[in-house]
């Protein structure tokens, strides 16, 4: 009845969508120091679920924040972000979108 979704373990870069249907998307990200998303707006209701490492997000005109491991951040639609690893340490979290932005306008 269940379905199993697996996910990658890297020492490198790795973004790598998990799910990708209506109700949900649901992505896994690495990042290394330094690495980063370019800027863009939130399509979704996004939430943030910091595995590993801690995560530099910086919203809108607010001021960059970290978040660390066992952190789940919500960010609502249509939000500027720059999303980051700032920090030695590996950072490892998933980014899941209710609906999936293909969705959302019907919401």
């Amino acid at each position: 009845m269940e379905t199993r979704y697996l996910f990658t373990q890297s020492k490198d870069k790795l973004i790598e969508k998990i799910i990708d249907a209506d109700e949900v998307m649901i992505n896994h990200m690495i990042f290394n120091q330094f690495e980063a998303f370019p800027t863009h707006a939130s399509n979704s209701n996004v939430y943030m679920l910091v595995i590993r490492g801690t995560l530099s997000l910086q919203l809108g005109e607010e001021p960059e924040k970290k978040h660390l491991s066992g952190s789940l951040v919500s960010i609502p639609y249509n939000v500027t972000m720059n999303v980051s690893n700032q920090d030695a340490e590996q950072l490892e979290f998933f980014v899941i979108k209710a609906p999936h932005p293909r969705k959302y306008k019907e919401v």
